[in-house]
C-alpha cells in the first residue's frame, strides 16, 4: 500500500485530523508541517499499528529532520498495540545503525490495577434518509484489549447496502466520532437499539440487487451487522408502537406538506422510466395546441401526476415507499416531532392498505422530483409562450 493510501485510511480513522492529512497526498514533509508534533505523533502511532510498513517509511522520512526525529523518538512504545511496538523497535534499530542517538527507555514500574470500565463508548446510530433515500448507519464497539472498532454503512431501502467500511481507532477518537454524528448540522444521527439496527440492515441487505455484489466488508461482518433475532423491530416499527399509525386524512395531508417542503423525500423511484415518461407527458401537455384553456392544461398535467405517482411510488413500489415513510417517522420522532412522525406513519399505512389508489403523499413526492419540468411548464404559461389554436 502507498503512503497516500495509508494517509487516506488514517484520515478516515482520525476524522478530526482529516483536513490536515488529506492535502499532504502522501508527502511526509507536508504532512508533518500540517499536523504539528501532537497530530503527527497520533498519525504515526496509528500507521505503526495498522500499516506497519508505511509507518516505518514515514518514521524514517521524518527522522531526516531534527523536529521529525524528536517526534519519532518521543513516541510512547507502551501505548502502541503489539504490531506498532514491533514496528517502532525496527525503526529505532535502524536509526541506531545510522548513528542516531536513541535513548533507552527506563523500565516503568508495574502496578496492579483493575481495568477501567468504559460504559460510555459504543452503540448503534442512524441518520435520517437523505433526498436520494440513503442513510448512514454506524456501529461503534469498544475492544476488550483497548481501542475501538467502527462499522460504517450506507443503506437504501431499494438499493441495498451501498457502502461498508470497518476500521479500528482509539477510544478517544471513537468518542469524538460519535459526538460529531449526534451534533452535525444536517442529517444528525440518533442512537438506536442494536437489534433494531440489525433488523434494518438485514432488510436493506435483502433488497440488494442480485446483479451487484455486496461490499466485502459487509459480507465479512454480516453476522454482527445484520444478525438481529427473529421478529426484532426495525426503527420504523419502534415509532409505530410508540405513536400509532391511524391513517387519518389530515395526517396524510400533513405528510404531503412535509414532502413538498423537502423535509422528507423525494426518494427517486426504482423505475426511473416512470419519471421520464411523466416528464415527457407534462412537456407535451404544456405545448399542446389541443388544450384551449389554462385550466384544462393544468388539469391535464395534474392527471399525469396522479397517474404517474402511483406508478412511481405506489403499486409494486409501495412497500419500499412505505418503509421510507416509516423510517422518516422514526427520525422525526427522535427529533421530538411526534405529530409529523404520526403523519408519516399514517401515510405509510394508507399506502400499504391501498397501494394502487391515489395518494396525496406519492403525488407530492413526484411533484418535487419533477419540479424543474413543472416549473418550466408554469413559466411558459406565465410568459404567454404557449400558442393557442
Amino acid at each position: 500500500m502507498s503512503l497516500a493510501q495509508s494517509f487516506e485510511r488514517a484520515a478516515a480513522a482520525i476524522p478530526d485530523l482529516a483536513d490536515a492529512i488529506r492535502p499532504a497526498n502522501g508527502d511526509p514533509d507536508r504532512l508533518l508541517a500540517a499536523l504539528g508534533p501532537d497530530g503527527g505523533a497520533r498519525v504515526l502511532a496509528w500507521l505503526l499499528d495498522h500499516a506497519p510498513e508505511d509507518g516505518d517509511e514515514l518514521a524514517l522520512a521524518w527522522s531526516e529532520t531534527e523536529a521529525g526525529a524528536k517526534l519519532v523518538l518521543g513516541l510512547d512504545e507502551a501505548a502502541l498495540a503489539k504490531p506498532g511496538r514491533k514496528a517502532l523497535r525496527r525503526v529505532l534499530h535502524f536509526l541506531r545503525a545510522r548513528g542516531l542517538a536513541v535513548p533507552k527507555a527506563a523500565p516503568k514500574p508495574v502496578v496492579a490495577a483493575l481495568p477501567k470500565l468504559d460504559d460510555e463508548l459504543g452503540g448503534a446510530f442512524l441518520s435520517p434518509l437523505d433526498g436520494a433515500g440513503a442513510r448512514v448507519a454506524v456501529l461503534v464497539e469498544a475492544q476488550p484489549g483497548g481501542g475501538a472498532r467502527i462499522f460504517e454503512l450506507i443503506l437504501d431501502e431499494g438499493r441495498g447496502v451501498l457502502e461498508a467500511s470497518v476500521y479500528d481507532t482509539k477510544r478517544s477518537d471513537a468518542r469524538r466520532f460519535e459526538k460529531r454524528l449526534l451534533e452535525r448540522e444536517r442529517f444528525a444521527s440518533h442512537p438506536v437499539a442494536l437489534d433494531s439496527f440489525q433488523a434494518l440492515v438485514r432488510r436493506c441487505a435483502a433488497s440488494h440487487p442480485a446483479d451487484r455484489a455486496l461490499p466485502r466488508a459487509f459480507v465479512e461482518w454480516r453476522s454482527k451487522l445484520a444478525g438481529a433475532p427473529a421478529g426484532a423491530p426495525t426503527p420504523g416499527d419502534l415509532a409505530r408502537t410508540a405513536l400509532g399509525d391511524e391513517p387519518a386524512a389530515e395526517r396524510v395531508a400533513r405528510a404531503a406538506e412535509l414532502a413538498r417542503g423537502r423535509e422528507i423525500g423525494p426518494w427517486p423511484p426504482p423505475d426511473v422510466a416512470a419519471l421520464r415518461d411523466a416528464a415527457e407527458r407534462i412537456a407535451e401537455a404544456a405545448k399542446s395546441k389541443l388544450v384551449v384553456s389554462d385550466a384544462q392544461r393544468r388539469e391535464q398535467i395534474d392527471g399525469v401526476l396522479r397517474e404517474a405517482s402511483t406508478q412511481a411510488y405506489g403499486g409494486a413500489s409501495a412497500p419500499r415507499t412505505a418503509a421510507q415513510l416509516d423510517e422518516s417517522a422514526w427520525a422525526l420522532w427522535r427529533q421530538g416531532r411526534d405529530d409529523d412522525a404520526r403523519a408519516c406513519l399514517a401515510a405509510a399505512r394508507a399506502l400499504r392498505e391501498a397501494p394502487d389508489a391515489e395518494n396525496a403523499v406519492t403525488k407530492a413526492l413526484l411533484e418535487v422530483a419533477l419540479a424543474p419540468v413543472l416549473r418550466a411548464a408554469q413559466e411558459a404559461e406565465d410568459q404567454g409562450l404557449i400558442v393557442r389554436p
